[in-house]
C-alpha cells in the first residue's frame, strides 16, 4: 500500500458520492466492516439490481461474501480481484478496491466530458454556424479517404490467399544455427558489459560510503569538541562579571529614579497645563462678562438719551394759541426807566445823575445809562427765554398778550 493509492481512493470515493467520509487512517489496521460496506456500495453503483449476501458476522460468511464479489466483478466488469488482499481488509484491500473505483470514476468522467462536449456543440450549432463550414469540408475529405482506404484494403484482402502460403512457408523454414549463435553471443556480450558497469557502480558506491562515513566521524568529533568547549565556557566565570553585575544594579537603581522623576515631571506638567487652562477660562469668562456689562451700559445710555430727547421734544412743543417767544417779547410793555433802574439797583447796578432834569449833559448821561439798562434787560429776557426751555412754565406764570406784570419780572430776576 502506498500513500498515493490511499489518497486517490479517498478522492475517487468522494467524487463518486460515497455518503460516508473515508479517512486515510481507517486502513492502518484491518477494518472488514468498512471494506464490506464499500464493496456493497460499489457493486450497487455498478449494478443496482444485483443480489449479494451482506452477512459478514462469521468467518464463513466473510469468505462467501468475498468470493461472490470477486466472481461478480470478474464476470460483469472483467476485473480480476485478489480475494486474499480483500479479506485482509487493510491497505492491500484498498489496492483491489481501487480497480473498481477507477473504472467507475473514469466512466463518470467520460460521461461528464461527453455531456460538456454535447453542450458545447449545441452552443456552437446554435450560435456559431459559420465555424461548422470548415468541419463539413474536413468530413468530406475524411469520407473520400475512407473510401480510398477501403478499396485498397479490399485489394489486399484479395491477395491474402497467396500471402498466407508465403507466410506459412517462412514460418516453417528452420532457422540457421550460425545466425542464432551470433545473436546469442551479442546478447551475452551486452549483458556482461552491463554487469561490469553495475559492478563498477557498486564499487563506487562502496568508496563513496567509506568517504561519507569518514566525513560523518569527523563532524561528530568536531561536535563533541565544540560541546566540551561550550561546557568549559559556561563553567568558567569571567573576570569582569562582578563589575558587570554591580554596574547592572546601579543602572537598575538609576532607571527607577529616572522613572520616578519622569512620572513626577509629567504629573506637574499636566497640572501646569490644567492651571493654564483654568486661567484662560477665567480670563475669557471675565472678558465676556465685561463685554456684556459694556453692552448693557451702552443700551441703558441709549435708552436714557432716547427718553431725554423725547422729554425735550415734548417741552419744545408749545401750543400756538398761548403765544410764542417772539410774541412774548412783543407783548412785553415798555417800562418806565426809574422803575427799571430801581429794579436793577437791587442787583447792585449803579446810576449816575441827579434828580434835576435841566442840565442837558446829565440828561445825555442818563439816556446812555438807560440804553445800557435796555441792553441788560434784553439780555435778561434772553436768559429768561433760555430758562423757559429747560423748565416748563405753568399756565398761571405764562405771560399774556395784554402785558407783563412787574411782579412776574421780579420773580424772574430772583430766579437768576
Amino acid at each position: 500500500m502506498s500513500f498515493r493509492d490511499l489518497r486517490n481512493f479517498t478522492e475517487m470515493m468522494r467524487a463518486l458520492g460515497y455518503p460516508r467520509l473515508i479517512s486515510m487512517e481507517n486502513f492502518r489496521s484491518p477494518n472488514f466492516t468498512l471494506v464490506a460496506e464499500i464493496l456493497i456500495w460499489l457493486i450497487k453503483r455498478y449494478e443496482p439490481h444485483i443480489d449479494i449476501p451482506t452477512d459478514v458476522d462469521t468467518e464463513s460468511d466473510r469468505i462467501f461474501f468475498i468470493k461472490a464479489v470477486a466472481q461478480f466483478m470478474a464476470t460483469k466488469a472483467h476485473i480480476k480481484l485478489n480475494t486474499k488482499h480483500l479479506y485482509q481488509a487493510d491497505g492491500y484491500a484498498v489496492k483491489e478496491m481501487l480497480k473498481i473505483t477507477s473504472v467507475l470514476y473514469n466512466a463518470m468522467k467520460t460521461k461528464q466530458m461527453a455531456m460538456e462536449d454535447v453542450v458545447e456543440e449545441d452552443k456552437k450549432f446554435k450560435f456559431d454556424l459559420s465555424s461548422r463550414i470548415s468541419d463539413l469540408k474536413a468530413a468530406r475529405q475524411l469520407a473520400s479517404e475512407i473510401t480510398s482506404k477501403g478499396a485498397s484494403l479490399y485489394d489486399l484482402l484479395g491477395k491474402e490467399a497467396e500471402l498466407r502460403e508465403m507466410r506459412t512457408a517462412a514460418i516453417a523454414r528452420p532457422l540457421e544455427i550460425n545466425e542464432t549463435e551470433k545473436a546469442l553471443r551479442a546478447a551475452i556480450k551486452d549483458t556482461l558489459e552491463s554487469v561490469e558497469k553495475t559492478k563498477e557502480m557498486l564499487s563506487n558506491v562502496v568508496s563513496d560510503e567509506t568517504s561519507l562515513d569518514a566525513k560523518i566521524e569527523k563532524k561528530k568529533q568536531d561536535l563533541e569538541r565544540h560541546q566540551k568547549r561550550l561546557q568549559t565556557l559556561q563553567s568558567v566565570r569571567p573576570a569582569f562579571m562582578d563589575e558587570y553585575e554591580k554596574i547592572e544594579e546601579e543602572l537598575q537603581k538609576q532607571y527607577e529614579i529616572f522613572v520616578e522623576k519622569f512620572r513626577n515631571l509629567s504629573f506637574l506638567e499636566s497640572q501646569l497645563d490644567e492651571y493654564h487652562r483654568l486661567e484662560q477660562e477665567r480670563f475669557e469668562e471675565a472678558e465676556n462678562t465685561l463685554k456684556i456689562m459694556q453692552h448693557k451700559l451702552k443700551e441703558e445710555e441709549r435708552d436714557l438719551m432716547k427718553s431725554s430727547l423725547k422729554d425735550s421734544d415734548s417741552d419744545l412743543d408749545v401750543p400756538e394759541d398761548e403765544g410764542s417767544d417772539s410774541d412774548l417779547e412783543e407783548a412785553r410793555p415798555f417800562k418806565p426807566r426809574p422803575t427799571r433802574n430801581s429794579l436793577m439797583a437791587g442787583r447792585g447796578a449803579r446810576f449816575i445823575g441827579n434828580m434835576q432834569g435841566d442840565d442837558s449833559d446829565e440828561t445825555d448821561d442818563s439816556e446812555i445809562d438807560a440804553d445800557e439798562d435796555d441792553q441788560e434787560g434784553e439780555e435778561e429776557s434772553r436768559d429768561l427765554e433760555d430758562n423757559s426751555l429747560e423748565v416748563p412754565l405753568s399756565k398761571s406764570n405764562r405771560p399774556t398778550r395784554g402785558g407783563v406784570k412787574p411782579r412776574l419780572l421780579e420773580e424772574s430776576d430772583d430766579d437768576f
